[in-house]
């Protein structure tokens, strides 16, 4: 009876050309949560704004979340690539990609200029569709 050997090769991103698989084998996602701001204090030390204290003269007011549709985007390494560049627009406050929808939240201080944005998804590697 003969045996037979096999051997499992991991491959990086680069060298199978999809970036899904190798995320999935390596349980990796992406996602850029700076500290939340402007959302309701419960009053612990666990609270979104990271304060011990129940008044909001600490959080920010007049926060914008915007909905961002971007296409090309297939894994974590992609929300991870958007997420990063988008955190770097001055007054951003969180993002979060989802790669299975194509949209990105942004939390920021004041409206971000759309071109700005573009620029930044652009630099990622990835298109700005517009405003979900």
């Amino acid at each position: 009876m003969a045996r037979r050997l096999t051997r499992t090769v991991r491959r990086t991103p680069a060298q199978t050309g999809t970036h899904a698989a190798f995320d999935k084998e390596n349980d990796m996602s992406a996602q850029t949560e700076l500290p939340q701001i402007g959302t309701e204090s419960t009053g612990s030390c666990c609270s979104p704004s990271g304060s011990c204290h129940s008044d909001a003269a600490g959080s920010a007011e007049g926060a914008v979340t915007t909905v961002y549709q971007v296409t090309g985007m297939t894994c974590g390494h992609c929300e991870g690539a958007v997420s990063d560049e988008i955190s770097g627009l001055a007054g951003v406050m969180s993002v979060k990609a989802v790669a299975s929808t194509g949209q990105v939240t942004v939390v920021s201080a004041a409206p971000l200029d759309e071109e700005e944005v573009r620029a930044a998804v652009d630099e990622a590697g990835y298109e700005l569709a517009g405003s979900a």
